[in-house]
């Protein structure tokens, strides 16, 4: 067995498959089909084995060894170390093929595949460090923000008589009509309840319902542009839908009055007591996210100082697993989420494609994790276990036949916990402001030029 480090996190295994190994199975594969075959000229299993080694050998052989090279494939992983074995979701890929055929009988078989391994992280020091991070504080306006929240929350829907307008709540029927008028298949939803404005309906009829009322029908005839987010399937295109208004309904939101507060929780007595309440759990919420943050800048560092090779397999995997609990969220048929997700001018492949970049950089994230994880070697008591297994399932046991499953999973889960709680903890972090994003700066840069422009306006109009 020779194994040879390839770019990429990849290696090459050659291997050697012995003679007198692909003799012994060749020869009893030939027996098992004498037993079986019928040949013109001879009854049901009689027929000589020379006789039909002529006839069908060469297929034979080739099945049987090709089959062996895998088992001895296999095999060979007993004795390699865990860093020289393939990944899970890389398949082994056999080179030279051609080279090897025909199989030539009483002749060892020496043959080389190549997959990925798992990548090798060499961590700069990452204790004794001073790393900088944007601190997160709360402001009034972000009370504020999250009482406007609980208030629509806490919103009362009621019937409205009136015509739409954007915020109501529409329930409607709508199917797509042909040139001639008929309705065209697949394309009918009953009973289709959204908000108005929000453009969650596949036609984007927002601006089209608007002043229309409760028992209203319409037949829309709409054109879509570039800006029309359609997708190529629409582009340009013009149709023909028609609506039926069954519901209208509007939120009516609450005063935010002591009332109000004691609505939200029993113990808040005065408007006061709610707001103090919310400044409280925002400042958890924060204290939670400039630890995330503190992390974060720790691991970016040590990033930029390591070089890591993250296969491509292993960065497909981690897309593909995106995409299926993308699919389940959304709750319908895997082709029926292409199909919106087209309308909306992408489809899974532009995911993929916009993902892979983060998705490559988190990947080596986790790895810089797993090394520390690795290097620190650290022990989970059973105290700790059973906690964690709880948060799987709170009844979960040893007689339960997956507890081994979740013991591992809840294992992994804890050393990588304890991984990044010994960056937080053998670290300094210093706090900086955060920085305005793009956005921002610009209208603070445009603010001062606008306020003098108004202020030489003033002077003129007293002149």
């Amino acid at each position: 067995m020779e194994i040879k480090k390839l770019e990429n996190s990849s290696v090459e295994l050659t291997l050697t498959l012995e003679a007198k190994r692909i003799e012994d199975e060749y020869g009893k594969a030939l027996r098992d089909y004498a037993k079986k075959l019928t040949m013109k000229g001879f009854r049901p299993g009689k027929a000589p084995v020379s006789l039909i080694e002529n006839k069908y050998g060469d297929a034979i052989r080739e099945e049987i060894t090709f089959r062996l090279m895998e088992d001895n494939l296999k095999d060979s992983y007993k004795d390699m170390d865990a860093k020289d074995r393939p990944l899970p979701y890389s398949t082994p890929e056999l080179q030279s093929e051609e080279s090897l055929l025909p199989f030539k009988p009483n002749t060892d078989i020496t043959y080389s595949v190549i997959y990925d391994v798992l990548p090798e992280v060499k961590l700069p020091e990452y204790k004794g460090q001073e790393f900088e991070y944007e601190d997160v504080k709360v402001t009034d306006e972000q009370v504020d923000a999250e009482i406007e929240r609980l208030r629509q929350q806490n919103a009362m829907v009621i019937a409205k008589d009136g015509k739409i307008a954007e915020g109501d709540i529409v329930t409607m029927d709508y199917v797509e009509l042909d040139a001639e008028g008929n309705e065209v298949a697949g394309t009918k939803r009953d009973d289709f309840t959204f908000t108005v404005g929000s453009s969650y309906n596949f036609y984007k009829l927002d601006n089209d319902i608007v002043g229309l009322a409760k028992g209203d029908e319409k037949v829309i005839e709409k054109t879509y542009g570039d800006d029309s987010g359609m997708g190529t399937d629409y582009l340009g295109k013009t149709i023909k839908v028609k609506v039926a208004i069954k519901e209208v309904k509007v939120r009516q939101l609450p005063d935010v009055d002591d009332e109000f507060a004691q609505d939200v929780k029993e113990e808040y007595k005065t408007v006061k007591d709610l707001k103090d309440a919310t400044r409280k759990g925002l400042e958890q919420n924060a204290e939670e996210e400039n630890k995330g943050r503190k992390l974060e800048s720790a691991l970016e560092a040590l990033l930029a100082k390591t070089t890591i090779a993250v296969p491509k397999s292993m960065i497909e995997a981690q897309l593909e697993q995106d995409w299926r609990n993308l699919v389940q969220r959304f709750g319908m048929p895997e082709e029926e989420v292409e199909k919106f997700m087209r309308a909306n001018g992408g489809g899974k492949q532009e995911f993929l494609d916009t993902r892979r970049a983060d998705t490559e950089h988190s990947i080596k994230v986790q790895l810089i994790l797993e090394q520390v994880k690795e290097e620190q070697n650290f022990t989970v008591s059973d105290e700790e276990l059973e906690n964690e297994i709880k948060k799987y399932a709170q009844d979960m046991t040893k007689d339960n036949p997956n507890y081994d499953a979740f013991k591992m999973y809840a294992e992994d889960d804890i050393k990588f916990a304890k991984a990044r709680d010994y960056i937080l903890e053998n670290n300094t972090f210093k706090a900086v402001e955060k920085k305005a994003d793009a956005a921002e700066a610009k209208t603070e840069e445009a603010a001062p030029k606008a306020k003098k422009t108004t202020k030489k306006k003033a002077d003129k109009a007293e002149n």
